[in-house]
């Protein structure tokens, strides 16, 4: 097992955090999106779909909450799916672990248009994911900070 050590605040010491859950939830953030940038494709965006919790809550600072998958999905087919495709930051990602719960991850994302592929937009996320023991699920997100990409 690979391990990295990160300084935080616990009684002045290193908590050494495993490689393997950011890796793991590094993934899970590619194929997301993998799904989200080709959820033209029906099939896509059902894939898409089932990385979130049917009560998901979606706060974005732009366009509002939504309270559940089904309008998110429905919003992410209308606005998103063909328009703009997105970019993870890769430097940006961090995940910490919620015990007996799951993880929360975040980081910095690029938009790009579908067509002329220029990637004007450039927003922060933070996702909560739910480990089920069989899968990972997305319970909340948080995207906000939507500004040029600069």
């Amino acid at each position: 097992m690979v391990t990295f050590a990160l300084p935080v605040l616990a009684e002045e010491s290193l908590v050494i955090r495993a490689l393997p859950l950011f890796e793991e939830l590094l993934q899970l953030d590619t194929a997301v999106f993998e799904s989200f940038n080709h959820c033209e494709n029906s099939e896509k965006l059902q894939e898409h779909a089932g990385y979130f919790s049917a009560d998901v809550e979606f706060y974005h600072d732009t366009g509002g909450v939504t309270w559940d998958r089904e309008t998110m999905i429905a919003n992410t087919s209308q606005y998103a799916c063909g328009n703009y495709t997105r970019q993870l930051v890769a430097a940006s990602f961090n995940v910490s672990p919620i015990k007996d719960f799951g993880a929360i991850t975040k980081g910095e994302h690029i938009f790009c248009q579908t067509k002329t592929k220029v990637c004007e937009g450039k927003a922060e996320f933070v996702m909560v994911w739910k480990n089920t023991g069989d899968k990972w699920q997305i319970t909340r997100v948080l995207s906000y900070g939507h500004r040029d990409n600069r």
